[in-house]
């Protein structure tokens, strides 16, 4: 227990890693225009759950999780690839026309909810929020279309949905309250 405990408190060590990495980034964009920032701070941030979600799966060693994200991960890179291809949708501001899906995206939902549904809810509503703001950015930053932002969404939390099984359920983790003779606490088993 202590053991996941710990191997948890090093995700979330990663994320605040990832963002502060971020937030560097983001003050060196400053010169240059808002939509142009907007649009950088997308492009890095689109890795953080993928890389997040990688990060998580070698600290617990957790080899089912690394499979199923690598499914996840190929069937996303492939649907979104194939679509821009077959597709050939202009892009708002007219630089190509890969438009259509988000690429960036597919790619940051896949993870975000490979995060949610191998490790719960708790992990998965920021890296879901970090995701939004992705798909925002490449709207806001005249890249896509917000019908180019919902179908990468769909792609890659479809993608991790399809391939992942829950973390808890597979594991059999078990985390109930406990109360008695004036104490309090929190019970938590798993099987490994």
């Amino acid at each position: 227990m202590a053991h996941f405990k710990h191997r948890m408190q090093a995700f979330a060590v990663l994320s605040l890693l990832c963002s502060f990495l971020y937030s560097l980034q983001a003050q060196e964009l400053q010169v240059g225009g808002s939509r142009k920032a907007v649009r950088t701070s997308g492009d890095v941030l689109s890795l953080v759950t993928p890389a997040a979600s990688l990060a998580t799966v070698l600290i617990l060693q957790d080899w089912e999780g690394l499979k199923e994200g690598a499914l996840a991960g190929a069937t996303t890179l492939g649907i979104t690839y194939a679509l821009k291809y077959i597709i050939k949708k202009e892009r708002p501001d007219g630089s190509d026309t890969h438009s259509f899906p988000s690429m960036h995206t597919s790619v940051s939902f896949a993870g975000a909810a490979f995060i949610q549904r191998r490790y719960g809810w708790k992990w998965g509503i920021p890296a879901y929020v970090l995701s939004t703001y992705v798909g925002w950015s490449r709207v806001y930053g005249k890249k896509h279309d917000w019908w180019d932002v919902a179908a990468g969404a769909i792609i890659g939390a479809g993608s991790s949905y399809i391939f992942t099984r829950p973390f808890a359920k597979e594991h059999q983790l078990t985390i109930s309250p406990i109360a008695g003779n004036g104490n309090c606490g929190i019970y938590l088993s798993m099987r490994f």
